[in-house]
């Protein structure tokens, strides 16, 4: 299972969005406290589309709470790190993944990094912008992880309008 964690997201839509593509993906989202905003349903709802209630999520005291209550194998994402995404290998199934995320802020702190230098990875960008938005950054490396295990349990056709819909007239 893929896990997604966010170290004290500040920002109500970008935590809603994320929420909505955990519920897509069926990733298990990890929210670290402190909260940047009120952390309650009305504020969530508009940006995950009303998939609040398909959504798995926890939330921790700190992050000494998330790690003692978790465990396997911990990915950090920071605009700091000298390693691409891309050279994480996620395609075992059978390993327990953390995507963990900083907030919109600082991101990660320092500390947390320098002692997980070897887990570090970023998203490659132009010299024109600083980093992407967080929500982003989740997707493209959710997407990643699944892809590498050839998307377990996740549809490639659509149910609803039918997988015939574009060759109907």
């Amino acid at each position: 299972m893929i896990n997604v964690v966010l170290y004290e997201p500040e920002i109500p839509e970008n935590t809603g969005n994320i929420m909505r593509t955990c519920a897509g993906t069926n990733s298990h989202l990890h929210l670290i406290e402190p909260f940047g905003f009120i952390f309650d349903e009305k504020r969530i709802k508009r940006s995950t589309a009303n998939y609040i209630d398909k959504v798995q999520y926890t939330t921790y005291l700190d992050y000494n709470d998330f790690l003692e209550k978790n465990n396997g194998e911990l990915y950090f994402f920071t605009r700091y790190a000298t390693k691409s995404y891309d050279e994480i290998d996620f395609s075992d199934t059978n390993k327990k993944i953390y995507l963990i995320f900083g907030k919109e802020s600082t991101g990660i702190p320092k500390e947390i990094l320098q002692n997980n230098l070897e887990r570090c990875y970023r998203i490659p960008t132009s010299s024109n912008i600083r980093a992407l938005n967080l929500s982003n950054c989740v997707a493209i490396v959710t997407y990643e992880a699944l892809r590498q295990q050839k998307f377990p349990n996740l549809l490639k056709k659509d149910l609803f309008k039918g997988e015939d819909y574009l060759k109907k007239e």
